[in-house]
């Protein structure tokens, strides 16, 4: 029986040399010292041998079962010592690598330079107000004095979703609801997304961007609406920037003018960007309509406006000197990545 310990014995130590693994650690312990294990066979096997053997052979299992038990718990810790040390290998940082940079986005240039004409108008006392995309006929022309003749109400121009419902054409027709629900002092402003049936190119685009805003109080003038928009051209040019205001004709303003300014490119000297001219156009404006107020329940005898309409998609072109509309809808990260600097 002395022999056969000694053999278990010399078995174990070997293998325990061998073991890489808890899993194959955990293994070995329960085969020689569980249960069913080779030591518990042997302690069940005594009751064969002669009585005066019993306490000797029942004393080496025990110093066996003791030693091997020390003999697993010290591998068990030498293996999560190691798994210890090799985490910790991995995990090392070398403090004098340099640092990963984090990529930070940026604002599109188009809500770049909303985000600009809102906070200039926002500063002289405009509200912003929002309309939906898909617009009545009435809110989209009629109200807004667009004879029923006009080229711009010809399927040509304007997507139409049914007799009634069209997608807009221009952000006017969340004037009419403003003062429809509102009653004069009214000063906003009126942001969004706009339809027309225009081919794509380097300067148009069937989707695009305005900022229409509207003034209606007592008292207002064409003076008004020349202070305002030179203020808000210098705001976004530059003070030294020169603003021209050219006669013009819009179906909702009387009288109405459209309003340049001197070309970034070559100051006014005359370029391949204003074609020579000098000047770019960036917005048409005009003094409310008399019609449009008489519509909107707004007595024209007491109360006067100016209404504008700011192209965004031009004016972001214009001031960040883009050649190419179509490059503010691709979603190009070489074109985009400029702006987020």
């Amino acid at each position: 029986m002395k022999e056969k310990l000694e053999q278990l014995r010399a078995e174990v130590l070997e293998r325990l040399e061998g073991i890489k693994d808890k899993k194959e650690l955990d293994e070995l312990k329960i085969k020689i010292m569980g249960k069913k294990g080779q030591l518990t066979e042997i302690l069940r096997g005594m009751g064969s041998l002669p009585a005066e053997e019993r306490p000797k052979v029942g004393q080496l299992v025990n110093q066996l079962r003791q030693e091997l038990e020390e003999r697993f718990e010290k591998a068990e810790a030498v293996m999560e010592e190691n798994l210890k040390k090799a985490r910790f290998a991995l995990e090392t940082v070398d403090v004098t690598m340099p640092g990963k940079k984090k990529r930070v986005g940026g604002l599109h240039p188009l809500n770049s330079v909303l985000e600009s004409i809102i906070d200039i108008f926002v500063s002289m006392g405009f509200d912003v107000v929002d309309g939906p995309e898909v617009e009545t006929d009435y809110y989209n022309f009629e109200a807004l004095n667009v004879p029923s003749d006009h080229p711009a109400r010809d399927t040509q121009d304007t997507f139409y979703l049914t007799e009634k419902f069209l997608l807009r054409t221009q952000t006017s027709a969340a004037q009419i609801r403003t003062m429809e629900k509102r009653k004069p002092p009214i000063r906003i402003i009126s942001p969004g997304r706009v339809y027309r049936a225009d081919e794509v190119d380097a300067t148009h685009s069937p989707v695009f961007h305005q900022v229409e805003g509207l003034v209606v109080d007592k008292g207002i003038t064409m003076c008004d609406l020349k202070g305002v928009l030179e203020q808000f051209a210098h705001e976004i040019y530059g003070p030294e920037t020169k603003v021209r205001f050219r006669p013009s004709f819009f179906p909702f303003t009387e009288p109405s003018v459209e309003v340049d300014v001197t070309c970034g490119e070559c100051g006014g000297k005359g370029c391949r960007v204003c074609k020579g001219a000098g000047w770019i156009e960036i917005l048409g404006a005009g003094m409310v309509h008399p019609n449009v107020l008489s519509v909107c329940g707004i007595d024209p005898e007491v109360y006067t406006g100016f209404a504008f309409g700011i192209g965004l998609d031009r004016l972001t072109t214009t001031r960040h000197k883009i050649s190419d509309i179509r490059l503010l809808f691709e979603n190009d990260l070489r074109f985009l990545e400029q702006f987020s600097r």
